[in-house]
């Protein structure tokens, strides 16, 4: 076992002073550093950035961190070089020369930061970036992939680019320098799992799932209704109600009569501090909101899902639902904005049957592209020709929505990262390079391949490295292109069934998760009864399950009894543990707390809460024989009624 928090006060001292890495943590930590690539799951807000902090240190070398939003790289960014380690940040939010000019010095080996963080958008596009990260690849001790739901094809949050990342590092890292790899996320279900485990090599065992990924302390309400007017209605009572709270209403749609903007304004007419948010905004227009909004300049946003992964703002107070989510899993990271401060919170799922419908025609329907759209894209594609093309990916939303099924499908593949064309080199001090390109009067990359016969990716790499040597002078930065290879002219009857039985699969299990949420919704009444479900599906022990209310001094317990015994446990000062286990003769049983006094002495306090039930007494008699035998004279016994507080102070105050 490697010592870790100590080894966060040396790397830490600023944070050390005021808290101790979590046991999850540590246990995150150390089985990345004995056992390799791991899978973390853990509640938003567990701590997620402080583990691949540590674990990218303990590592040495240089840890690349993946992170799906522009806003959240910066914040990570910052908060990491406050503790006074370097580092480096490429996004598309940049200026394209700024970025050529930090690549070229990382290459250089004019800096050394202890931390890259990276869009994986970057990642999948950007050729200088992956020929940069190449030059030092020795360096590189591990990949932190935050979000990495976002990898499986299978969620309702799944991102293309996310699925280039392991191409990336197979592309970039030869055996002997395989970085080890930290992927982390708040919610996966089965099957993402298995996916995702898949495509980083994770094995079964390191697989490491925190037991309190639910979240108690967000009060879940479902609300059913009849119509969208009595819907809309409940909406603005629910404001009222929480008018002086920090509210988040996902709304899911732009452009319509409930729409996120239709919304806002009908909020500020009656005089709530509100705006929308929404992935059409610049990412400047997205990150100035989240500004004003952490500083209560704000206080109610209308939400499409672009408003989730990574926001850190502590002390969302209401989480609203007034769409239907598509799955548990979107469900449960979204009403998991509220509360990060760990103090009580209200999160509302407003909906019809409506509603469920629409979900399933105009959100999931709508996500995958219909055949026309298939084969006018894959025409705009390639002209009907065969061969290399560089690709503009960004340019059109057309080819992002369906060039994953044409490479799926064999019909195009991926051959590198590269460029347009030459047309911004002004002079060049290589002859080989120079005589390649001089090979054509258009200066076009795939038609100087065709003329002077040698492969693209030698020449992309080539002008890479004579741009990093500054032996290539650029009168602007050179672009960003996919280059790919076209297998077939279009798109036939065998290329279309086998893209339309990927679509149709896909599209039945989206069908299915939402069949399911709706089934957890309409079956589940209470809050509890709701979290232990999501519970049980995210994977969460069934031991753990029953364990839901907070005390003081930060455990989750049974009953609202326990928190009774706990806190004032805390309160008198008295050391415990809650379901320590206790062993005796090769087995074990867990009392509720295991109480120890300042003297040394422990003993075992049981409060049983549901005696009279036939099977809960015959489960009590058989524990009662264990303590009688083993632990003699250890039990404290206290039973469920009004005189809880009063009788738990008299045992306290027989230890003081």
């Amino acid at each position: 076992m490697h010592k870790i928090n100590l080894s966060f006060e040396q790397y830490f001292p600023n944070l050390a002073s005021k808290f101790k890495l979590k046991d999850f943590q540590e246990k995150v930590i150390t089985n990345i550093l004995d056992n390799g690539n791991t899978l973390c799951i853990m509640p938003t807000g567990g701590g997620k950035s402080l583990t691949y902090w540590m674990s990218g240190l303990l590592l040495g070398g240089i840890t690349i961190v993946i992170s799906p939003l522009i806003a959240l790289i910066d914040e990570q960014s910052e908060k990491i070089k406050e503790q006074g380690y370097e580092v480096l940040t490429i996004h598309g939010g940049m200026d394209s020369k700024k970025q050529a000019t930090i690549l070229k010095d990382f290459a250089n080996k004019k800096f050394n930061p202890k931390f890259i963080f990276v869009s994986p958008e970057k990642i999948a596009t950007d050729g200088l970036f992956e020929y940069c990260i190449s030059k030092r690849k020795e360096e590189i001790t591990m990949f932190a992939i935050d979000e990495v739901h976002c990898v499986s094809q299978w969620g309702t949050s799944f991102r293309p680019f996310y699925k280039r990342i392991p191409d990336f590092i197979e592309r970039v890292f030869e055996a002997e320098y395989y970085p080890k790899i930290l992927a982390l996320t708040a919610t996966l279900n089965p099957k993402e799992i298995i996916d995702i485990c898949n495509e980083f090599k994770i094995p079964q065992k390191n697989i490491i799932k925190d037991n309190l990924l639910m979240r108690p302390e967000i009060s879940l309400k479902v609300l059913k209704f009849n119509n969208e007017d009595e819907k809309e209605a409940k909406l603005w009572d629910l404001l009222k109600i929480h008018k002086n709270e920090k509210v988040l209403i996902y709304v899911y749609r732009i452009g319509s009569e409930r729409g996120v903007e239709r919304l806002a304004e009908k909020a500020i007419i009656q005089g709530y501090n509100s705006i929308c948010f929404h992935g059409e905004m610049t990412a400047i227009e997205r990150k100035e909101i989240i500004g004003e909004y952490k500083n209560n300049n704000i206080n109610v946003i209308f939400a499409t899902n672009a408003f989730g992964m990574g926001i850190d703002i502590p002390d969302i107070r209401t989480v609203i639902h007034y769409m239907i989510p598509e799955s548990v899993e979107q469900y449960y990271q979204e009403v998991g904005r509220a509360a990060r401060d760990g103090k009580a919170a209200n999160a509302y799922l407003l909906y019809t049957n409506k509603n469920i419908d629409v979900k399933r025609r105009y959100f999931i329907d709508g996500s995958f592209p219909k055949e026309e759209k298939l084969i006018e894209t894959y025409d705009k594609l390639t002209s009907g020709k065969l061969g290399l093309k560089t690709l503009p990916y960004f340019e059109d939303e057309d080819i992002q929505k369906c060039l994953a099924y044409f490479i799926n499908s064999s019909m195009i593949k991926l051959i590198c990262k590269g460029f347009s064309d030459f047309k911004g080199i002004s002079s060049i001090e290589n002859k080989e390079l120079e005589s390649i390109i001089e090979c054509t009067k258009t200066k076009n990359l795939i038609s100087t391949v065709k003329k002077s016969n040698v492969e693209v990716e030698k020449i992309v790499n080539m002008t890479y490295e004579c741009f990093i040597e500054d032996k290539l002078k650029l009168i602007k930065p050179l672009d960003r292109r996919l280059v790919i290879d076209i297998n077939a002219s279009k798109i036939d009857d065998y290329y279309m069934q086998k893209i339309v039985e990927e679509i149709e699969e896909k599209r039945k299990y989206k069908y299915e998760l939402l069949d399911y949420l709706v089934y957890v919704i309409d079956g589940n009444v209470s809050s509890n009864e709701l979290h232990q479900e999501i519970g049980k599906y995210l994977g969460v022990e069934k031991h753990q399950l029953g364990r839901i209310y907070s005390t003081t001094q930060g455990d989750l317990v049974r009953s609202k009894s326990e928190v009774i015994i706990a806190n004032l446990l805390y309160q008198y000062g008295i050391k415990y543990e809650y379901e320590k286990k206790l062993k005796y003769n090769d087995k074990w049983i867990e009392p509720d707390f295991t109480v120890i006094l300042e003297n040394g002495e422990v003993y075992y306090w049981e409060h049983l809460g549901m005696i009279g039930l036939e099977s809960y007494d015959n489960r009590w008699l058989e524990k009662q024989e264990i303590y009688d035998k083993y632990f003699n004279g250890k039990l404290i016994i206290t039973y469920e009624g009004a005189t809880i507080t009063e009788s738990t102070i008299n045992i306290i105050k027989q230890f003081l």
